[in-house]
């Protein structure tokens, strides 16, 4: 009987869409640490689907064909990835040397994560974390009644 889910796959996994899926596996790879895993060509030459890992986290791609639109051409985010890596500061460092659009830069949250927001080669934006504290229910709370409020 087959495994379900496959063997070294998470039971979520994230699909994105990349005009040029070639270029997000380098890009992706360069920027924010991620190894390619597969890589299925399609009937026209191009890369039809890909699959990258980074730990036990991985993240499958393609291309649906000529009428999409990347985030960065429709002007619109349509999601993000949160990923916990090791040694946020180095990955920030390195994300910025192969030039991720930094959106924010590494700081330390309420919640007990350092993290940072960054964009992709197509828009797709990034939020990279690592847990660094973890505080209790109590502090939590504290420090959301300190917020303003939205909008």
């Amino acid at each position: 009987m087959a495994q379900n889910p496959p063997a070294a796959m998470p039971r979520l996994t994230p699909y994105l869409f990349y005009e040029d899926v070639a270029a997000a596996l380098d890009w992706l790879t360069r920027a924010f640490g991620w190894e390619e895993r597969m890589r299925i060509p399609g009937p026209d030459g191009t890369v039809g689907h890909a699959e990258m890992k980074l730990a036990d986290a991985v993240i499958m791609m393609g291309c649906p064909g000529p009428d999409y639109r990347s985030a960065k051409k429709d002007g619109h985010v349509h999601q993000l990835q949160y990923v916990y890596v090791d040694q946020i500061d180095r990955h920030f460092e390195q994300a910025k040397a192969a030039g991720a659009n930094i959106l924010s830069e590494p700081e330390d949250k309420f919640y007990g994560d350092r993290s940072y927001v960054a964009e992709d080669l197509e828009g797709h934006q990034w939020s990279f974390a690592e847990h660094t504290r973890d505080p209790s229910p109590e502090e939590m709370q504290a420090a959301i009644d300190e917020m303003p409020p939205m909008g």
